[in-house]
């Protein structure tokens, strides 16, 4: 597999994995009806940079680094995942995140943090906290959870 960032033209292939996961509306606080362009906005042209996960299969998986706030707080970035449905459990967002923290040590970020993580999505959980994220706030009730209810979202933290 190799991890590149994405070019202008990588978005068309980016786009169905978006889709899928923004229409599911079970793991990302992003309006489930989103357009192609709105979510080229979010994805591409609002990140510092987007990343492709690329097998001999296609673009399996993506990320974005953002800085997570401005002036005093520009040391600190976030990022987005999300894995194809037909690559899951390979441990592709692992490799991810582990290249994410690794671009964001080179474009002079100190530390990584994730603003909205649900509870709901054990996955992920589990999987920042075996990558040495810790859990640092729980906003209660924060997302409405399409099959779930009102559930919880994390706040998770890294030093780089």
């Amino acid at each position: 597999m190799e991890i590149r960032a994405a070019g202008p033209d990588d978005f068309d292939l980016i786009w169905p994995m978006l889709r899928d996961v923004f229409r599911a509306g079970d793991t990302y606080a992003v309006d489930p009806r989103i357009s192609k362009a709105k979510a080229h906005a979010y994805w591409m042209t609002q990140a510092r940079a987007t990343y492709v996960a690329e097998t001999d299969a296609g673009v399996v998986g993506t990320y974005y680094i953002k800085t997570n706030q401005p002036g005093g707080g520009a040391h600190i970035c976030n990022c987005g995942y999300i894995v194809s449905p037909v690559a899951r459990g390979q441990g592709i967002a692992a490799m991810l995140c582990a290249h994410s923290q690794d671009e964001a040590r080179r474009l002079g970020y100190q530390a990584m943090q994730f603003n909205f993580v649900l509870a709901s999505n054990d996955g992920a959980v589990r999987l920042w906290h075996r990558l040495g994220f810790e859990t640092v706030g729980t906003i209660p009730d924060a997302f409405a959870h399409p099959q779930q209810g009102l559930v919880d979202a994390y706040v998770m933290y890294r030093r780089l």
